[in-house]
């Protein structure tokens, strides 16, 4: 009879160990659930930045990855670039303005193309016949596969005289690498090893 007992005790304390383990287990799992689910919910909560409406009402707004946006901001970088660049006006000051703020989105291959037709008084006739030059970027080509990324940019110029508008194909390369943003450098990127490929006569039109 205390034999019987004694087995009858023993495996009450198996028992009372197994529940122990299950019970343990249980609170594992649903610890490391309840921190799965807080962090999924914490990274859900910071991808939405509420905007204050002029002091009036909140708005919802979605963050996105910053890397997601790389590609559309190095074609904007290229495309301000070649604007602020290729677009004269006979007026020397706005002239030196433009060329100024597309000096801080590329290195000094840019600068010596400047400098060269500076030498050769391209902006002085510019000025004198009173001349206006705007650029259309048909398009730009990005490889964001290698870094540093290169690019092939397609536009064309219109150079407007008082007697004729004469069109121009523009194809440029160079390459892109990161950068530090600023208030003249907005999307991060500097290009490298600036080079004017193509820039030669389309047709010429009679006004």
């Amino acid at each position: 009879m205390e034999f019987k007992s004694l087995k009858n005790i023993e495996s009450s304390f198996k028992q009372i160990r197994m529940f122990g383990i299950v019970f343990l287990c249980l609170c594992a799992i649903v610890a490391v659930f309840s921190v799965i689910k807080s962090y999924q919910f914490a990274e859900a909560q910071r991808q939405k930045i509420y905007i204050l409406d002029e002091g009036k009402s909140l708005m919802l707004a979605l963050s996105q990855d910053l890397s997601q946006n790389r590609p559309v901001e190095a074609k904007e970088h290229i495309k301000r670039f070649h604007e602020l660049f290729f677009t004269l006006s006979p007026d020397r000051s706005a002239i030196e303005s433009n060329i100024n703020r597309a000096l801080f989105l590329v290195d000094k291959s840019a600068f010596a193309y400047y400098q060269d037709m500076q030498e050769k008084g391209y902006y002085n006739r510019i000025v004198s016949g009173n001349i206006n030059q705007t650029i259309q970027v048909d398009s730009v080509a990005i490889d964001m596969g290698a870094y540093p990324y290169r690019a092939m940019t397609y536009a064309r110029q219109m150079i407007i005289r008082e007697s004729n508008i004469t069109e121009r194909s523009l194809v440029t390369r160079c390459n892109l690498i990161n950068s530090v943003r600023s208030d003249n450098n907005p999307h991060g990127f500097a290009m490298e090893k600036f080079e004017i490929i193509e820039n030669r006569d389309l047709r010429t039109l009679a006004r």
